[in-house]
C-alpha cells in the first residue's frame, strides 16, 4: 500500500490548459486548414469550378486568376451564334458570318494555345481529340473547319451538335484562365493578404510566451526562452508555410485536443530499438577488441598479477580486488564447500589407501587371517576419515591461525609467482592467449547476433512492461 503511495506522489501531474491555449491552438488549425487549401487551390481549381463553381468565383482573385481573354472571346462567340441561330435560324447571313469568325478563332486556338499559360496542355489536346472523333476528321483544324459550317450543323442537326459542344467541349474551354504575373517574374498571389493576420497574432502569442518563460526562469535570456519553442517560429514564416504543421500538431497535442500519446510510444519505441541496438553493437563490440587487444599485448595478465602497477587506475574502495577475490574464495571453499563434499573426498581418500595397500604383500595376507579378514577394511576407512577430517581441521586452523595466515598469504604469493613465471614461457603464453582471444571473438559474434535477433526489443518490452505495471500500482 505505501509504494502503491509514493508511486503517485512521485508521478508528475499534467499541467492544466488554459483557455487561451486552446484557443491559439484552433485559430492556428484553421489557419493551416487556409495554408493547405491555398497550397492545392491551383491543382484542384478544375474539381472547384465543377462541384463549387462559387468557390472559385470567390477565390479567383487571391490566386491573381481571370478568364483567358481569347478563350472568353471564343465562348462569346458561340453564345452569339446560339442567339442568332434562336432568333433568325442557321441560314442567316448573321449565323454564317459568327460560323465564319468560329473557324478562324478555331485555328487560332489551335496554333496559338492559350492553355499552355494556365499548363493545360492536355485540356487542348483532349479538345481537339472530341472534335475528331465527332466529326470523323484526321487533323484538328479541319475537325473544327467542318464543325463550324453551315453544312454540317444542318446534316448532322444543329441541337445534337450544339448540346454536344456545350457539355462535351464548353467546360473544358472554361477551365481555361489567365493568371496575373508580378513585377518580379511570379505569379501574382495575394494569399499574404490573408495569412497576415494570423502571422501578427502569432509573433504576439510568441512573445508574450518568451516573456512569461523568461520573467519565471530568470536562468534563461530571450534567445533561450525562445529556443524552448523552436518549432513556433514556423507559424510566423511566410515562406515553407506547409511547415505549419509541426508547431500545430504540436500544439493540439499539448492542449490535449489531439491524442498522439499511441503515435508518440510507437515513434519512441522504433527510435529506441534502432539506436539502442546500434549503440550496444558499437559499445559491446569495442569492449571486447579492447579486452583482445590488451591480452594480446600481454597486459591482461600483468594488471591482474601486478595490481601495484595500474597506474592512474582509479581505486574505489583501497582494496586490492584479486586477492579479495581469492582470499573470499578461498574461505567459500573450506568453510561452505568442503564441509558438503567431505564424504567424497573420504571415499577419494580411502579409494587411494585401498590402492595404495593392495600392493603390500602383508595386507593379503590379513585378509585371509580367520577373524582378521574385514580388519584390513575397516582400518582404511578409520585411516580415510581421520586423515579428511585432519586435512580439513588443520585448513580451518591455518586460515583462523595469524601463522597459518601468514604462511597461506606466502603460498599464494609463491603460488602466482611460479604461475607468472610459466605464464611468462612464450609457449604457454601463446596458448593461453589464442584461446582467450577466440573466446572472445565467439562471445563477440554471439553477442551482436544476439542484439540483431531481438535482445534489445526484449528489454524494451520488459521496460515497457515495467512502465505499465507502474502507471496500474
Amino acid at each position: 500500500m505505501s509504494s502503491k503511495l509514493a508511486i503517485r506522489k512521485t508521478s508528475t501531474p499534467k499541467l492544466r490548459t488554459s483557455w487561451f491555449e486552446r484557443l491559439i491552438a484552433i485559430l492556428a488549425v484553421v489557419n493551416l486548414v487556409l495554408v493547405l487549401f491555398n497550397l492545392s487551390y491551383i491543382t484542384l481549381r478544375d474539381f472547384y469550378l465543377e462541384v463549387v463553381p462559387g468557390l472559385t468565383q470567390l477565390y479567383d482573385p487571391v490566386k491573381g486568376i481571370e478568364p483567358h481573354p481569347e478563350t472568353q472571346n471564343y465562348l462569346s462567340t458561340v453564345n452569339a451564334l446560339e442567339e442568332q441561330v434562336l432568333q433568325a435560324g442557321l441560314q442567316s447571313e448573321r449565323a454564317d458570318e459568327l460560323l465564319g469568325e468560329l473557324r478562324q478563332l478555331s485555328n487560332r486556338l489551335v496554333e496559338d494555345n492559350p492553355f499552355q499559360g494556365a499548363d493545360k496542355s492536355n485540356t487542348l489536346e483532349k479538345i481537339q481529340h472530341e472534335m475528331r472523333i465527332r466529326v470523323g476528321e484526321d487533323y484538328a483544324r479541319d475537325a473544327f473547319t467542318t464543325f463550324w459550317s453551315q453544312a454540317y450543323l444542318s446534316q448532322a442537326g444543329w441541337q445534337q451538335e450544339i448540346q454536344f459542344f456545350n457539355t462535351q467541349i464548353r467546360p473544358l474551354i472554361e477551365r481555361n484562365y489567365y493568371r496575373d504575373v508580378g513585377r518580379f517574374g511570379g505569379f501574382v498571389d495575394y494569399f499574404w493578404l490573408i495569412d497576415l493576420p494570423f502571422i501578427i497574432l502569432f509573433a504576439l502569442e510568441i512573445l508574450a510566451r518568451t516573456y512569461y518563460t523568461s520573467h519565471r526562469k530568470p536562468e534563461l535570456n530571450w534567445l533561450e526562452a525562445i529556443l524552448r519553442r523552436w518549432y513556433d517560429f514556423f507559424l510566423v514564416l511566410p515562406f515553407w508555410r506547409w511547415l505549419r504543421v509541426i508547431p500545430v500538431t504540436l500544439r493540439l497535442y499539448q492542449t490535449e485536443l489531439l491524442d498522439l500519446e499511441p503515435f508518440r510510444k510507437q515513434l519512441n519505441y522504433d527510435f529506441a530499438i534502432s539506436f539502442a541496438e546500434e549503440i550496444a553493437e558499437i559499445i559491446g563490440v569495442q569492449v571486447i577488441d579492447q579486452m583482445q587487444e590488451s591480452i594480446q599485448k600481454g597486459e591482461a595478465t600483468r594488471w591482474l598479477l601486478h595490481p601495484e602497477s595500474r597506474r592512474s587506475y582509479v581505486q574505489v574502495n583501497n582494496t586490492n580486488e584479486v586477492k579479495a577475490i581469492a582470499t573470499r574464495l578461498v574461505n567459500i571453499s573450506v568453510y561452505d564447500v568442503l564441509p558438503q563434499v567431505q564424504a567424497d573426498v573420504q571415499a577419494l581418500v580411502r579409494h587411494s589407501i585401498e590402492s595404495t595397500l593392495s600392493q603390500a604383500a602383508i595386507y593379503h595376507q590379513l585378509q585371509n587371517v580367520p577373524g582378521l579378514s574385514h580388519l584390513p577394511s575397516q582400518l582404511t576407512e578409520t585411516l580415510a576419515q581421520n586423515l579428511s577430517h585432519t586435512v580439513y581441521n588443520n585448513l580451518v586452523k591455518a586460515l583462523e591461525d595469524p601463522v597459518g595466515a601468514e604462511l597461506t598469504a606466502r603460498l599464494m604469493g609463491n603460488f602466482r609467482d611460479a604461475l607468472e613465471m610459466e605464464l611468462k614461457k612464450k609457449h604457454n603464453r601463446q596458448e593461453i592467449e589464442s584461446l582467450l582471444v577466440d573466446m572472445l571473438e565467439e562471445i563477440k559474434i554471439n553477442y551482436v547476433r544476439g542484439v540483431a535477433e531481438g535482445g534489445v526489443e526484449r528489454a524494451l518490452a520488459e521496460v515497457d512492461q515495467l512502465h505499465r505495471n507502474l502507471y496500474q500500482a
